[in-house]
């Protein structure tokens, strides 16, 4: 499972600046919200990607804001891992970010700029990798666990005033995955048999 089918509603950035939102459940009025606030719908692969093209961080925090607080009052199950809409005015736009979350092939590697960092990572159960320059999460994780690991670790940065970039690993919209396959109907199951008698003993 892609980790961006897994929340009701998932906002991401592409590596081009994209900003994007995946929603996997039919959500009231999304539409609008998300159409109002800038974001264009476009039908790839199965589903409906609403997408923001690049441009400054301020308008991107903006716009994404004002679809989310719509969103936010429909369904709470919304994962917000977008680093196009990260904006600050004290920030400095080229800085590097104090963390860095690189989701590749089914895991998640994390670097940390600061010492702050560093051990914010270190609560968050990852530990420094064999090459000492990265850290990994707790092993045996699936999709839905790292996704709430990284969730986790980046709410918790920004409250202490870090600064985090999350690579989903998607180049450009074109990139994104397809929609989940859903279930074909299961097929009818025969009709029960005349029940089996046991002879008395």
């Amino acid at each position: 499972m892609s980790l961006l089918n897994i929340p009701d509603v998932f906002i991401g950035s592409t590596d081009d600046g994209h900003t994007f939102v995946v929603l996997n459940r039919r959500i009231r009025d999304a539409d609008g919200l998300l159409t109002d606030a800038g974001f264009l719908a476009r039908e790839h692969l199965g589903r409906t990607l609403y997408l923001l093209p690049p441009g400054t961080a301020q308008d991107a925090h903006e716009r994404a804001g004002d679809a989310m607080y719509g969103l936010l009052a429909r369904t709470l199950d919304l994962v917000d891992l977008s680093w196009t809409t990260r904006w600050s005015p004290d920030a400095l736009p080229e800085a590097d970010p104090d963390l860095r979350f690189q989701f590749t092939d089914g895991t998640v590697t994390a670097t940390a700029g600061t010492t702050a960092a560093r051990s914010l990572l270190e609560q968050h159960g990852f530990a420094l990798a064999a090459d000492g320059s990265s850290y990994q999460p707790l092993p045996g994780l699936d999709q839905r666990g790292l996704l709430g690991a990284v969730s986790a670790a980046e709410t918790h940065a920004y409250t202490h005033g870090l600064t985090v970039r999350v690579g989903l690993g998607i180049p450009t919209p074109t990139d994104i995955p397809a929609a989940p396959r859903r279930a074909s109907p299961a097929a009818p199951s025969p009709p029960p048999g005349p029940a089996t008698r046991r002879r008395p003993r």
